[in-house]
């Protein structure tokens, strides 16, 4: 027989992981308050079946309702060995039509033959259609006294709410690694089989939280390593990153040894990428109790592993994506350095006070240094020369035609006097590039003020007032109405439109 079958649970204390769970049902059976359907969803896995059936047995049994079973009565023979005439097993994706459901709810018309209850356990309840579902309610919500549903799932959302609102529900949350790694211990004691605890700590992560996938691995374990697991045979087997490998890199990652990082990343290429993520993030979150690295870096660490995982979502080589997350890392160790060589000044300062009667030496505070806040006009430099890194010709021409008269009260004055062709970069880039800067070095909200030249009156007004002297007629091809009402704001509403209908 199978290890996840051998060592399946067969009463609540054998149960791993769902202590909650198991202590609400037992106060259920121990108070006989026992409702209807209950509805026990999770990961595979985690004990959803097995569970359903030892609740079950404990119905049945002749001692019962009890959250111990005897185990020695017919019914709880019975149970145990799954052939209880009373205890209905059904499969939802193999019996998920209504006429299946139809079926079912005709048993509920007989009682039972041998047990108390007949109690159907329906397992991936949620690959019922809606037909199927809605066909279920009526009997579900007000069943025969002597009919109880357990359903089992490992995706409630798909269930709809009135099947949810008619059940109790049980979720049954990941199994934590250290619970299923000394299950499989003493499991591996029982059966006389030598192991390395490593092995199965690799085994356990591998499980990722489900106590059958964990099995199944070590079940392939043993017969892979002929009856002796140890650690280089399990890395072999589930092939993964050796978790010694992973503390290698980040001996050298300390010393910032990048040529040996850039060798040993060779050899790590040849392991999928998450897998490696996943055994980093292992041995930083171990790290945190061993204190060979500070807090402050190892979250450092976890933030680069993250931005790593985001990155190799784009299809990134892996051995760049590596080299570039061990290279960060290396970077990130070094704010660190500068705190501790901080701490170490303030020890060296630190003034024994092993003598009372001693003089004491005295210690020259620094003197404080008064930042110089720089003035408007150095301000307004900076603003050209930042124009000027953007765009060197409209840098020029801000610089050669704008001037800087004041800055008071948040706003800022200057004098402009662009020709045509500043005037069409200063509108081009005003929101995008001057604005912004202003924004940046006079701080946001700066009102701009610019005073036009004083020295040069504009050509164009001149221009364009000698036409509306002089002509009192201008023709347009097509002129729309609003067109027509702004030539008339323009020029004066005395003006003469000539249309020409092409």
């Amino acid at each position: 027989m199978v290890l996840a079958l051998k060592y399946r649970p067969k009463n609540f204390q054998e149960v791993v992981g769902q202590e909650a769970i198991v202590q609400t049902l037992t106060s259920a059976l121990n108070q006989n308050k026992i409702a209807n359907a209950y509805l026990f969803s999770g990961l595979r896995g985690s004990g959803k079946t097995s569970t359903a059936r030892i609740f079950s047995k404990a119905l049945q049994c002749d001692k019962g309702p009890t959250p111990t079973p005897c185990g020695i009565c017919e019914n709880c023979l019975m149970a145990n060995e799954n052939r209880h005439i009373d205890i209905i097993e059904m499969d939802g994706a193999s019996n998920r039509k209504i006429d299946d459901i139809r079926d079912l709810i005709e048993h509920t018309n007989y009682a039972p033959s041998i047990g108390r209850f007949k109690i159907f356990i329906i397992d991936e309840v949620h690959m019922l259609t809606n037909e199927a579902f809605n066909a279920l309610l009526k009997t579900l919500e007000e069943p025969p006294p002597y009919v109880k549903f357990i359903l089992a799932t490992t995706d409630p959302l798909k269930l709809p709410a009135t099947i949810l609102s008619r059940t109790q529900h049980f979720r049954f949350y990941k199994i934590p690694t250290t619970l299923i790694e000394s299950h499989i211990q003493n499991i591996l004691s029982k059966e006389n089989i030598t192991f390395e605890p490593e092995a199965l700590s690799l085994i356990a992560r591998a499980g990722k939280g489900s106590m059958r996938d964990t099995m199944t691995l070590l079940e392939q374990a043993i017969i892979y390593s002929n009856g002796e697991i140890t650690l280089s045979k399990a890395v072999n087997m589930l092939g993964v990153v050796n978790p010694q490998t992973i503390k290698e890199v980040f001996t050298l990652i300390l010393k910032e040894d990048k040529n040996a990082i850039k060798n040993l990343t060779k050899e790590l290429i040849n392991y999928d990428i998450n897998s490696i993520l996943d055994e980093i993030i292992t041995y930083l979150k171990d790290t945190i109790y061993s204190n060979s690295i500070s807090i402050i870096t190892i979250e450092r660490f976890f933030k680069i592993v993250a931005d790593t995982k985001m990155f190799i979502r784009y299809d990134l080589d892996s051995e760049f994506a590596l080299n570039l997350m061990f290279f960060k890392m290396i970077e990130a160790t070094k704010p660190q350095k500068i705190d501790d060589l901080i701490k170490e000044y303030e020890k060296a300062i630190t003034i024994p006070n092993a003598n009372a009667n001693a003089t004491p030496i005295p210690i020259q505070t620094p003197k404080t240094i008064t930042p110089q806040i720089p003035s408007s006009e150095q301000l307004f430099q900076t603003l050209q020369a930042k124009i000027y890194d953007r765009d060197k010709d409209l840098g020029l021409c801000f610089k050669e035609s704008v001037k800087f008269i004041q800055y008071e009260d948040n706003k800022l004055s200057w004098e402009s006097c662009p020709n045509e062709a500043c005037m069409n970069m200063f509108k081009q880039y005003f929101s995008s590039v001057i604005r912004f800067l202003v924004n940046e070095i006079f701080g946001i909200g700066t009102k701009i003020i610019p005073i036009k030249c004083k020295n040069i009156t504009p050509k164009k007004q001149e221009t364009e007032s000698t036409i509306k002297k002089e002509e009192s007629t201008i023709t347009i091809q097509s002129p729309e109405t609003k067109v027509i009402n702004k030539l008339q704001e323009v020029f004066g509403s005395d003006i003469k439109v000539n249309k020409i209908n092409e």
